[in-house]
């Protein structure tokens, strides 16, 4: 099998830290593109695989699976593609393309689903991510990047982004304006999230432990409301004043308290991957008949 020689930043252990790292990509094949990396967001899937947080990392790894670049080299059965193109790859390098969820449009459901690092790429070979030069990839995950969106910004998007358009896309978030959605979290994700639902017309508070953060999610990116949720009057006056929540927390914390700003049948997303279960009290499904929704943060 043809190799090619590539410098990136890798981890080799769980101690959190990355340094150079020369290692080998596959040769460009007749499905894939080589694409010369730009941009790479740092999502916080990196530091859950760099630190081991999840059981599942091979080191080293390379992290990065928010990738902006250009196509510096197309395969001979690549034909949407060209060398030149703004392209994007988000975190799915394969799937199985012939079970129902893969021929539905669905990959990231496939059972035999490999990520854009720390998975093995169909040759056997271990996938890099984007704390790299270039990126071979099949084309078939690959997408254009519009020319009226930068690069750097277009980076997040493609996961952080699709991440939170994806439940609210499902919750029905465009089809009408003047819902009340409430964002938990104010990270990567939650940010993302704040500005998506104000574009859509919507009412959105920030649920935050953090008090510093009230002014960047009012004045910054244009909350409408904001509530401490480490103080308990603040979060009695929001009880069920909520139709739809995302929660994009990445560490433990308890679901009971959140789960009673929703109104009655309203919806809870989560979409962050605490490395231990969360806390879940019954009374607050039993008296809100709310309808919680568990999404992985490879939903794209």
């Amino acid at each position: 099998m043809l190799q090619r020689t590539v410098s990136g930043w890798a981890a080799h252990d769980s101690s959190g830290n990355i340094t150079p790292y020369v290692f080998k990509r596959r040769e460009n094949g007749a499905n894939d593109v080589i694409i010369k990396i730009m941009y790479c967001g740092m999502c916080h899937t990196d530091l859950h695989y760099v630190r081991n947080e999840w059981g599942n990392t091979m080191y080293p790894v390379v992290p990065g699976h928010e990738i902006t670049g250009v196509v510096i080299e197309a395969g001979s059965n690549v034909k949407k593609l060209k060398v030149g193109d703004r392209v994007g790859v988000g975190c799915l390098a394969a799937s199985c393309l012939e079970c129902e969820f893969c021929r539905g449009g669905e990959e990231n459901y496939c059972e035999q689903i490999q990520f854009t690092y720390n998975g093995i790429f169909w040759d056997g070979s271990i996938t890099y991510g984007g704390y790299s030069q270039i990126l071979v990839a099949d084309h078939r995950y690959v997408v254009v990047v519009p020319e009226n969106l930068p690069m750097d910004a277009a980076a997040p998007l493609l996961c952080a982004g699709i991440t939170v358009y994806s439940p609210m896309k499902e919750g029905k978030l465009m089809e009408s304006s003047g819902k009340k959605i409430g964002i938990v979290g104010m990270g990567g994700l939650g940010h993302i999230a704040i500005k998506f639902g104000k574009v859509l017309g919507h009412h959105v508070t920030v649920i935050s432990t953090s008090p510093s953060k009230e002014h960047e999610a009012k004045h910054r990116l244009g909350a409408d409301a904001f509530i401490l949720s480490t103080d308990p009057h603040q979060m009695q006056a929001g009880k069920r004043s909520l139709d739809f929540m995302l929660d994009t927390v990445s560490a433990e914390h308890s679901l009971g308290e959140i789960l009673e700003l929703l109104k009655v049948n309203g919806t809870l997303v989560l979409v962050g991957a605490p490395d231990k279960p969360l806390q879940l009290p019954s009374f607050p499904l039993i008296f809100g008949t709310y309808n919680p929704s568990l999404l992985s943060p490879f939903s794209d």
